[in-house]
């Protein structure tokens, strides 16, 4: 009788070990992401004291568009590193806000590379099933065991242009653009939805170090530009290889 019970321990403790490394086979991903911006510069926006949270600086006429493509390499089962590219548009107006009688107007192109590390806080079920991997059905009992959640930060440069309106750029402090790092902050969640798909989304803020994101500061301004993104993302997971680089057999 020891000898039966020793194996079925034995087989037990490898498939556990066995199912714990399966992340290991799709350590490669592909991304991307677009969704709106949502800019917090010296132009447009209303006074601290009218302004509880900041709720009021949201606003359509402060939002633009937010696309980010990435590439990632699963370090270890709970942390990633990720190549992002970034481009967008960002866009702050005077017509609602403190200074309508200024008039500024400024639209912001600006295009984006970073480093990022991930650490996911909460891991779904279903990556570590041989059932899932192997036979590429939805393992969905419930949502929420599908489901990743991570932090996210690291270090980028923002290379940008700003447009602004005939008053603004006749200011003596216009600045047309210029380069600036980035620090990217943020939290997202993932669906695993296939063996090779996720679905998910991300809410991030990206602080620079200037103050002329817009092309305008001001002897009030305290602090430097802020946007924030909100992107809806797509993630391809890509094999691999035997030699632990990704394979696209």
């Amino acid at each position: 009788m020891k000898r039966p019970l020793l194996i079925i321990i034995l087989f037990f403790l490898v498939s556990q070990l066995s199912e714990a490394q399966l992340w290991k086979l799709k350590r490669y991903e592909v991304n991307a992401g677009l969704g709106p911006s949502f800019f917090f510069g010296d132009i447009g926006g209303f006074t601290r004291g009218e302004n509880i949270l900041g709720l009021k600086d949201l606003s359509f006429k402060q939002t633009n568009f937010d696309f980010n493509f990435s590439t990632k390499y699963r370090i270890t089962q709970y942390l990633n590193g990720r190549f992002n590219f970034g481009l967008g548009s960002l866009r702050a107006t005077d017509d609602r806000g403190s200074n309508e009688n200024r008039g500024f107007k400024a639209s912001t192109f600006f295009v984006e590379p970073s480093l990022i590390a991930e650490y996911y806080f909460l891991k779904n079920r279903s990556e570590n099933s041989y059932l899932f991997v192997s036979s590429g059905r939805k393992f969905l009992k419930t949502l929420i065991t599908s489901l990743d959640f991570y932090l996210f930060t690291g270090i980028g440069g923002m290379a940008y242009t700003v447009s602004g309106n005939n008053a603004l750029e006749s200011s003596p402090v216009f600045k047309s653009g210029g380069f600036t790092p980035v620090i990217p902050v943020g939290i997202g969640s993932s669906l695993v939805y296939s063996p090779n798909f996720n679905f998910g989304i991300e809410l991030g803020g990206k602080y620079a170090l200037t103050d002329y994101l817009d092309g305008y500061t001001s002897q009030y301004s305290s602090t430097n530009d802020v946007y924030y993104y909100l992107n809806f993302v797509v993630t391809y997971k890509i094999k691999t290889g035997n030699k632990g680089l990704p394979s696209f057999r």
